[in-house]
């Protein structure tokens, strides 16, 4: 019997700053996460370096071993990647290139959103974050596409507890919300700050919000500086992440759109009620553990926050509800992991498993 080709797995787009698409695949595509599984790790020195390893090297490594794979858990394949068929596995994170191209930087424009628009149209086999995922996928994949699901199993990765949650004191004078992720037009902040006006209007005067994470591309971050109550803390250490979660009442989303939203999973190891846009994905990810409101309209979101807090058990409420959510993404990411560890061993042989 022959060996199994090399897995080579994608990290050239890991760098210094570990954000939502970096921790993904760290979280799902490192040697511990695919172990038994014998991958080798190809990572980058920078940019430029990221671009000529994801442009040749890798495509290179598949051209010398003709039994070898690839596993993309970032960037897209690069378009000379893509020829390799059924030898070449991405991730997706979402369709955003596609579907979101006013939200997109000009790297995102220009480098990835060709790369992936190919990737779609040749390749035959897909791993996908969520059931909303594989959904818009699949009007842009060929027909014949098999996309498999491999959600993350969420980890603590802030070392929340959650401790003593459900006896603090009501937050009569309005709650403290917290939002994470990039501060870029498509997290849509400047709604979330909306939201705090009308909560402050309404008789809530010391609402507030910190937004934990870059400033990215764009000018939200110029005006929600100038937001009253609102605290811009850029990108933290995870110590100091923890620090700011677990003080806060709430975690609150107004993105326009996710192909997850790693963040609100997280954050439900803190006990945190978790505010979010009435939509498929987070339907998905919050099931009835979540808030759901709509960000367009500031006041009636602030209506449903304050309501939720009239209720004297509201904390204990979604420290419970928090913690069986996970436990029911927890089993379904399980599930999904023995699926894909078992496609990577085949695909590795030679194997090629109908769609």
């Amino acid at each position: 019997m022959k060996p199994p080709g090399r897995i080579f797995v994608d990290h050239t787009h890991c760098g210094r700053h570990v954000t939502g698409l970096e921790r993904i695949t760290l979280e799902l595509f490192s040697r511990e996460a695919l172990a038994p599984l014998d991958v080798a790790i190809v990572g980058s020195t920078g940019v430029a370096d990221m671009i000529l390893r994801q442009t040749f090297a890798l495509p290179f490594k598949l051209t010398r071993d003709s039994r070898a794979i690839l596993l993309c858990p970032g960037f897209p394949p690069s378009p000379l990647t893509s020829f390799f068929g059924a030898r070449v596995l991405p991730y997706i994170h979402d369709t955003f290139l596609i579907t979101r191209r006013g939200d997109l930087n000009p790297r995102a424009r220009l480098y990835m959103a060709p790369s992936f628009r190919i990737a779609l149209k040749k390749l035959p086999r897909f791993l996908v974050n969520s059931e909303t995922t594989r959904d818009e996928a699949r009007r842009f994949c060929r027909t014949d596409a098999d996309i498999r699901l491999y959600r993350p199993g969420v980890r603590n990765v802030f070392g929340l507890t959650g401790a003593g949650r459900a006896d603090r004191p009501a937050a009569t004078a309005g709650p403290r919300l917290v939002a994470l992720g990039t501060v870029e037009p498509r997290k849509n902040l400047l709604a979330a700050a909306s939201i705090v006006g009308a909560l402050r209007e309404a008789g809530f005067t010391e609402t507030s919000l910190d937004i934990v994470g870059r400033a990215g591309w764009g000018e939200d971050a110029e005006k929600l500086a100038q937001a009253p109550g609102v605290a811009l803390h850029g990108y933290q250490p995870l110590e100091r992440v923890r620090e700011i979660v677990e003080r806060a009442d709430m975690l609150i989303s107004t993105s326009h759109d996710e192909g997850l939203g790693l963040p609100l999973l997280e954050a439900q190891y803190s006990g945190l009620p978790v505010v979010a846009p009435d939509k498929p994905v987070f339907r998905e990810v919050l099931s009835t553990s979540g808030v759901f409101i709509d960000p367009a309209d500031a006041r009636a979101a602030g209506q449903r926050i304050a309501a939720l807090m009239e209720a004297p058990d509201w904390r204990a409420r979604y420290v419970a509800a928090g913690a069986s959510n996970l436990a029911r993404w927890l089993a379904l990411a399980a599930g999904d992991h023995a699926d894909v560890l078992q496609l990577v061993a085949r695909l590795a042989r030679g194997e090629r498993p109908a769609c």
